[in-house]
This record gives structure tokens, C-alpha cells and sequence, in this order.
């Protein structure tokens, strides 16, 4: 999946960027208060996709 396409799926879900880290970017869900640093790949592995919705508690894309 393309990063930016995970990131509108996450902006979608209700998630929010906390902070830019050196490789990577911090998103949050603010209803469970879990923050997943998300990799500054063009492509992002479905799996690493699915853990990463996951962890921030979201339904994964389809």
C-alpha cells in the first residue's frame, strides 16, 4: 500500500499526526491514546499495514 493512501485511511479513521520523527511519522488515535510510528517508505507491506491499524485500535483498509 502506498504511504499516502495509509495516511488518508488513518486521517479517515479519526487518527492524528503527533510528530515527524527522522524516518518516520508519529500518528495518534485520541480515543484510545495509542501512538504508532508509521515508516517514510513509498510502499508500506500489508502486513506491517494491518499491524499498524492494529495497534491504533482502526479497521484496516480494504
Amino acid at each position: 500500500m502506498k504511504r499516502k493512501d495509509l495516511i488518508r485511511h488513518l486521517t479517515k479513521e479519526g487518527c492524528v499526526l503527533v510528530r515527524e520523527g527522522g524516518k518516520y511519522s508519529v500518528f495518534s488515535n485520541p480515543v484510545t491514546q495509542k501512538e504508532v510510528p508509521v515508516t517514510r517508505h513509498n510502499e508500506i507491506a500489508d502486513f506491517s499495514v494491518k499491524k499498524i491499524c492494529k495497534e491504533l485500535g482502526v479497521n484496516p483498509p480494504h
